[in-house]
């Protein structure tokens, strides 16, 4: 059974490694919360009854849908503890695909082209889906194995398991498409307006008149599909997208600034607070001198 780590208010489980893999079938009576994770998530749905509200969108599973989330997307599952929940569950730094992408195939465009456009489910046809069955089987024996080389073919199956993610992802054939979630098409607008704009004027006022709404309606409209405040989302988000700088190298300061934090104090006080550790300290930790 899987035990995330509280690591800080929002921030769920450790990443040491390249990648992990869980296959976990259990009976939740633990409510989660609203959280990230500072890698990138595969979850692919066997059975029980679950529900994943991603980023204000909300996914009702279906058995083999597949989740993908990144590490700027906040997200929870709300889960029926009368029903035994089976999962497979990826973790896996982004940094690890990006090393074994080329130039004309980026293994991480199905994650970030998901949490762009606001589309975090994959469901696949019977062909596809037999495929990737056929494939999750053959990673399980070498994941589990102790025999020569089996490392080696564990790292080379998941690769080749997020190739078939990518092309189910991209292909145009209608029951291989992501899932458009329910939603609230004005607070899915608004949350794309803080993702396309987090440098910027997020203020209340700017977000209720860019959008024609009420302080009141937005805010209670927007606590109701995210559960989150409009604040303390766009703190969250904005401290995420900072750290993701900082990780491909980004000067501190200049990350503060270019996510909106008018004051450096600020900011490091807030980036403290949400990931444990001082902004520089994070910088380091993530960019090793040798």
């Amino acid at each position: 059974m899987e035990h995330p780590v509280e690591t800080s208010p929002n921030k769920r489980g450790y990443l040491l490694e390249d990648f992990l893999f869980f296959h976990l079938r259990d009976s939740q009576t633990e409510a989660y919360e609203y959280h990230y994770h500072d890698f990138y998530k595969v979850i692919i749905f066997i059975a029980g009854k679950v529900t994943y509200l991603v980023e204000g969108s909300t996914y009702p599973l279906k058995p083999w849908d597949i989740l993908l989330i990144t590490d700027r997307d906040i997200h929870k599952a709300v889960i029926d503890s009368n029903t035994t929940y089976e999962r497979m569950v990826f973790w896996f730094k982004p940094g690890m695909l990006a090393k074994a992408s080329s130039t004309g195939s980026n293994l991480l465009t199905c994650f970030d082209t998901a949490s762009r456009e606001k589309r975090h489910l994959l469901r696949l046809d019977p062909v596809v889906l037999n495929e990737l069955r056929n494939m999750l089987t053959g990673f399980e024996a070498a994941h589990d194995s102790n025999l020569f080389g089996s490392d080696i073919m564990k790292h080379s199956l998941f690769l080749t398991l997020i190739v078939h993610l990518n092309r189910a992802f991209l292909q145009t054939e209608p029951f291989s498409r992501p899932i458009q979630a329910a939603c609230d098409e004005t607070i899915r607008s608004v949350i794309q307006y803080i993702d396309d704009h987090i440098g910027g004027d997020l203020s209340i006022v700017n977000l209720a008149t860019k959008f024609y709404l009420s302080k009141y309606t937005l805010m209670h409209k927007f606590k109701e599909q995210t559960g989150y405040s409009v604040h303390s989302f766009i703190l969250q988000k904005r401290l995420l997208v900072a750290g993701s700088y900082i990780k491909k190298g980004l000067p501190v300061m200049e990350a503060s600034f270019t996510c909106g934090f008018t004051d450096y104090s600020s900011f490091v006080r807030a980036f403290k607070k949400f990931y444990g550790v001082s902004p520089r300290q994070y910088a380091k930790a993530n960019h090793p001198v040798s």
